[in-house]
């Protein structure tokens, strides 16, 4: 596949993965919010964001899916650009780093979609990955960074 410049395919991978970290960033803060909303039936921040407990889910899941938006536009865009840069996928281990990050990242938002009483699997389930995701954000930046030197004059 030729295209004529990837240089529009790096600027949409920066800013997606810049957006991805920021999103994973509000949700680490909305889930703190809604764990202690959880166990202490008041809002913390409550002055602040006078948010009652469903409107904090909602943002939850709003910020949620906007990652996973992301995510997935950024294995669109390193499939498209590899391929079309060098024919063929696995030339370093960011393809690894990414295809962990997009698995932690689904199982995630599956398990957000099942978190219940009767479903106890659900929430330590989603913490879990969310955690490990903190790792896999780590990896698939550093690894990427190596990726972007290979494309720089």
């Amino acid at each position: 596949m030729h295209l004529p410049s990837f240089l529009w395919l790096w600027k949409i991978a920066a800013w997606s993965m810049g957006l991805s970290l920021l999103a994973y960033l509000f949700l680490a803060i909305t889930g703190i919010l809604m764990l202690r909303v959880r166990t202490t039936e008041e809002v913390p921040l409550g002055v602040v964001l006078p948010w009652n407990r469903g409107e904090l889910r909602s943002l939850h899941y709003i910020i949620g899916i906007t990652m996973v938006s992301l995510v997935l536009l950024l294995l669109a865009v390193g499939i498209v650009g590899t391929l079309g840069h060098f024919g063929s996928l696995g030339h370093s281990p960011h393809l690894g780093a990414g295809l962990v990050v997009v698995i932690l990242v689904l199982v995630s938002a599956f398990s957000a979609t099942q978190i219940s009483t009767s479903k106890l699997w659900a929430r330590p389930l989603h913490l879990g990955c969310n955690l490990c995701l903190l790792l896999g954000f780590a990896w698939v930046s550093l690894s990427g960074w190596t990726v972007v030197q290979k494309y720089l004059p």
